[in-house]
């Protein structure tokens, strides 16, 4: 506390110190740092004395000079007494700036010592506090930390931005456009079967498969109309986008009427046309009950068309067969009315051709005079059948007198050999001349050109005439537009909305429950009579729950993926808990079998989605949340249906079958990432590249490098797209494509081999031998299957391939496919009188897969066998079962299959695409060019009727392939346009066991070298090494005998 004086008035010495104080606080803190300390040449010095007992302190103020080296005292005394009274602060040498400063506080001398103290200590720099601590500023519960160096690169944000990722197109919430159609109405129809039709839209490509989507998504969606561009609306994936083409199957459900205003749910499906991706077509053919094929009026029935048509007649699929394009037999070839018939009539028998070499059934046929087949150009808006024409001449002169008209009976008359002669207005079957027509011509083309050649020619007041004659009134502002612009909405106007499609696929397409029947038939594995697959077979809402999923789609940001399908029995409904069957599951295997519980149910519009409480039997359906277990295809059943107290308490589940594609994958690639600690990434968009491309393989070599197989190079350029962009956002690296290969034989084993049990104890002999022609295309078609009874098994290839009753009635297996879908036989030729058949079927399943072992594979460069056919010779086997386990026989079984099989002359085989090339004719020559370069070879050259260009048919290596359409494209300035699909199996010439063969680095192999280079190759990318001898398949003994015979030359 402050000491005060006894009168409370502060003593002159007190006064004085603090004046002291002050003045070396002034001059400190005038000086700006210690450098410049020769410009204040001032510094003071304190004095402390004693006087009988206190203390008196003195402040010299002293003078220095600009060295900081002492001069003299400022002031003549430092006592108080000798200042005379009055004397002010400038007389005793003080700066008279100090006269301003305040009168200082009282303060004690403990006080001031301390104080004094303090401001004269030496403060290192390092020690100076400028700023608070953080733990002062920002509290105890926030821990701070100090980094000496960068944790992330300066490329990278401490903090990363919220990234919203959107890989396909979507529209959601204000973005949904919307429909004609309520909703509701939309939901309620699901409820009614007969108002419900499942249909694919299939086709080549550019055949206009998507713009007859765009078609009806602006009958049904208020949407703006880009004339400028195609709307593409089913095109959800970015890359699809791009390239304009479709590559993934979109579904969409519209709700249209047909011509007599009757509402039908209608769920199509929108699929790709370009030949790599037919796994996407076949995918959406197994829910669908019925397509519409989409065929280009001027390119006609091409290789993609064949193969669905195919497809199609093998599925019992009906068709509905809409030729389109049309305008372009006016625009581009401008063919005169007469020809225009000849050349649809051709198209349409294209593809009855097609189909009958299927199936010469009546039933299949499509004809105008049918009612299956349509006309239209879905660019322009248009379509219409005979019966859809015919009403529009009754509307139009019969208006009011519609019974006096039969247009069921004048629609058959207008197309075929039926003339019309306009004077005497009569119907003939044969042309008379004159001003007879044929009717197709007068009735229908004749007026299609006029409508044209109007608005396309004539003057604005003509065509706003001639447009009010058709009742046809447009805005003033339409008639500014370009020519096509206006074109579409005078045509659109003109046939009306597209009742003629809707008739078309209500007639001839069945409903969900007339349909499941055949669908049940074609693709389910259980017995057709049990409780379960009756239910299916009825499409029972009232039914246990039963989905097929056949695809899987991504989340707009491939976060997740949901599941689309088809309900067969009961109702799909949020919150169901079911059994998700994959493909590889059985009775007697449920490895493959997962519960999961069903999050979400939507209506599928390919943008948007619908979500809904429940979907009845009979519709198509996406869901969430069960995803996690599928890879491919899976079958859904109901949890509670199989428990106590269920419905079907104690019946066993079967699955639908595995789909079986188009096309095969045969052209590979390897991956991996730029950055080795991403292999995670890269294994998890493996993963999901897997789920969403129904026909790719992802294999992991024994060098551990993994390897993505494709259809193509389009196929494969989709897949690193997704995987770069979308899945992994990784960096990647990709080897050269490179090809799946085969193993064969030619000829029969020259020696019985044999292989013992490593405890000696069992012995198996085989031989091999080439499989005859014909019955690997069987097994791979399905038309005969390990599982068909013995009786039908036996009787097909008895009659087909002359196989003795013996002999067809001793097959074991097929392989390598566990399912019996593998194109090797495993046959049982022992004879009881000397093999034990009793031992021998203890051990059948061991050898069964040990065949299966060798035989996926093979020993010349572990690729997989084909068309060879494996007979067991003998068998010598342990009485003790100890002896006799699978871990003795199942490596023995491969290793004799081994043996036996480089003994019979083996061979290496390629895949082969068929090519189809269309191209002017001048353009010919150059195709042959570039097919001779690449070892391809031309079958096929004929012109393409009613059109100038050429188709080419011909076959090339798959392996020569990569760059071919390029190459093509160069030598044909662009004018060829090509498409290649896996064909078959060729042998490729040589040897590739020949170690007489001398390969050259860096220089191509020859003919019969060829063989050899590419086993070798594709041994050293999986580290085998260059040996294939069979010397490490036979017995020691067997060995020396052969030595001994002088027969080295068959251990390789």
């Amino acid at each position: 506390m402050r000491h005060l004086l006894a009168n409370g008035e502060r003593s002159a010495g007190a006064r004085r110190i603090a004046h002291h104080v002050c003045l070396s606080v002034y001059l400190s803190s005038s000086r700006p740092n210690s450098a410049n300390v020769g410009s204040y040449p001032y510094r003071y010095q304190h004095n402390t004395n004693s006087l009988g007992g206190s203390k008196k302190s003195n402040f010299i103020l002293k003078k220095d000079d600009e060295w900081g080296n002492f001069i003299g005292d400022l002031s003549d005394a430092s006592d108080e007494a000798s200042e005379p009274d009055g004397a002010t602060q400038e007389d005793r040498g003080y700066p008279s700036a100090l006269a301003s400063l305040p009168e200082p506080e009282e303060t004690t001398e403990m006080e001031f010592d301390s104080n004094l103290e303090s401001s004269n200590a030496v403060v290192l720099h390092d020690d100076k506090k400028y700023y608070p601590l953080a733990s002062e500023l920002y509290g105890p519960d926030v821990e701070t930390m100090v980094e000496e160096e960068d944790a992330q690169p300066l490329t990278e944000p401490i903090i990363n931005p919220i990234k919203v990722k959107k890989f396909t197109l979507i529209e959601k919430g204000q973005d949904v456009p919307k429909t004609s159609f309520s909703k509701q109405f939309m939901l309620d129809l699901t409820s009614h079967p007969e108002s419900v039709r499942n249909v694919a839209v299939v086709g080549h490509l550019h055949h206009g498969k998507t713009s007859l989507m765009d078609m009806l998504v602006h009958e049904t969606h208020n949407l703006p109309w880009d004339t400028s561009r195609p709307l593409r609306y089913t095109d959800t994936h970015i890359l699809a986008q791009q390239r304009g083409i479709s590559l993934k199957s979109s579904p969409m459900t519209f709700v249209l009427q047909n011509s007599h205003h009757k509402s039908f749910l209608l769920n199509m499906i929108d699929t790709p046309g370009h030949v790599n991706f037919l796994d996407e077509v076949t995918n959406s053919l197994r829910l669908v009950d019925g397509a519409v094929l989409v065929v280009d009026a001027v390119e006609g029935v091409l290789v993609t068309t064949e193969k669905i048509i195919k497809h199609l007649i093998q599925e019992a699929i009906p068709i509905v067969l809409l030729i389109n394009k049309v305008d372009r037999l006016i625009l581009e070839l401008r063919l005169p009315p007469s020809d225009v018939y000849y050349k649809l009539k051709y198209t349409i028998e294209e593809v009855n051709t097609v189909i009958s070499s299927c199936d010469p059934d009546p039933k299949h046929r499509v004809s105008p005079e049918l009612g299956n087949v349509g006309f239209a150009s879905t660019e322009m808006g248009w379509c219409f059948n005979l019966t859809s024409f015919a009403k529009m001449y009754r509307d139009t002169y019969c208006e009011g007198k519609s019974d006096l008209f039969d247009i069921s009976a004048f629609g058959k008359r207008l197309w075929g050999n039926i003339w019309y002669n306009p004077q005497e207005k009569k119907f003939l079957k044969r042309n008379i001349g004159g001003d007879c027509k044929r009717t197709f011509d007068y009735f229908v083309m004749e007026p299609l050109y006029k409508l044209y050649g109007q608005v396309l020619g004539s003057e604005k007041a003509q065509l706003k005439q001639t447009l009010a004659d058709l009742s046809i009134f447009l805005k003033p502002s339409a008639y500014k537009l370009d020519v096509r612009p206006l074109l579409r909405i005078v045509l659109s106007q003109f046939f009306g909305p597209p009742t003629a499609l809707v008739d078309m696929i209500a007639s001839h397409v069945p409903n969900p429950q007339a349909g499941a029947a055949a669908k049940l038939k074609s693709s389910y594995t259980g017995p057709l009579d049990s409780p379960l697959a009756e239910r299916i077979k009825n499409a029972d809402f009232s039914g246990p729950l039963v989905i097929q999923v056949t695809k899987l789609y991504p989340t707009h940001d491939a976060s997740d993926f949901r599941s689309f399908g088809r309900v067969l029995s009961g109702v799909a409904r949020p919150g169901t808990r079911v059994k998700v069957l994959g493909e590889g599951y059985s009775a007697n295997d449920e490895e493959d079998m997962v519960e999961a519980l069903i999050e979400k149910v939507f209506v599928f519009e390919s943008r948007y989605a619908i979500e809904t409480s429940g979907i009845p039997a009979g519709n198509l359906c996406l869901l969430s949340g069960i995803d996690n277990s599928i890879t491919k295809t899976a079958t859904v059943v109901e949890s509670g249906y199989t428990r106590p107290g269920g419905l079907g308490e104690g019946e066993e589940l079967f699955i639908f079958k595995p789909i079986s594609h188009l096309t095969k994958s045969v052209l590979k690639i390897a991956v991996e990432p730029l950055n080795p600690s991403e292999l995670p990434k890269l294994l998890e968009g493996l993963r999901k590249i897997n789920k969403t491309y129904p026909l790719v393989e992802i294999k992991v070599e024994e060098s551990g490098e993994h390897v993505v197989i494709g259809t193509g190079e389009i196929y494969l350029d989709c897949c690193l797209f997704d995987l770069r962009e979308i899945f992994s956002e990784i960096e990647i690296k990709v080897s050269d494509p490179v090809v799946k290969f085969c193993e064969t034989v030619v000829d029969t084993s020259v020696i019985k081999c044999y292989a013992e049990t490593p405890n000696k104890k069992n012995k198996l002999t085989m031989i091999a031998e080439p499989l005859e022609r014909g019955i690997a295309e069987d097994i791979e078609s399905k038309k005969i299957n390990i599982k068909l009874p013995a009786k039908i098994l036996s009787q097909h290839l008895m009659n087909n391939y002359q196989w003795d009753l013996l002999a067809s009635r001793s097959i074991w297996a097929f392989g390598p496919e566990e399912d019996g879908g593998g194109t090797n036989i495993l046959m049982n030729d022992t004879l009881p009188t000397e093999v034990d058949k009793k031992l021998l079927y203890s051990v059948k399943e061991s050898i069964k897969q040990g065949f299966q072992w060798a035989t996926r594979e093979g020993p010349i460069c572990d690729e997989p066998i084909r068309n060879v056919k494996f007979r067991l010779l003998d068998a010598t086997l342990a009485g003790e079962p100890i002896y006799r386990g699978g871990g003795q026989i199942i490596p023995t079984a491969r290793r004799v299959c081994y043996s036996s099989f480089m003994m019979a002359t083996p061979r290496l085989m390629e895949p082969v695409y068929y090519i189809e090339v269309q191209a002017p004719a001048d353009c010919v020559p150059a195709v042959y060019t570039v097919l001779a370069r690449r070892r391809g070879h031309v079958t096929q050259d004929i012109p393409k009727p009613g059109s100038p260009l050429y188709t080419v048919k011909a076959y090339i290596p798959v392996i020569d392939a990569n760059g071919f359409e390029t190459d093509l494209r160069t030598h044909t300035q662009g004018q060829s346009f090509c498409l290649q699909t896996f064909d078959h199996w060729s042998i490729v010439p040589g040897d590739p066991a020949d170690k007489s063969i001398t390969l050259r680095p860096l220089e191509p192999a020859s003919a019969q070298a060829l063989a050899r280079d590419m086993a070798l190759k594709t041994r050293r990318r999986k580290g085998l090494g260059d040996n294939m001898s069979v010397a490490k398949y036979i017995e020691a003994d067997l060995v020396a005998a052969l030595i001994a015979a002088g027969q080295e030359d068959l251990l390789g």
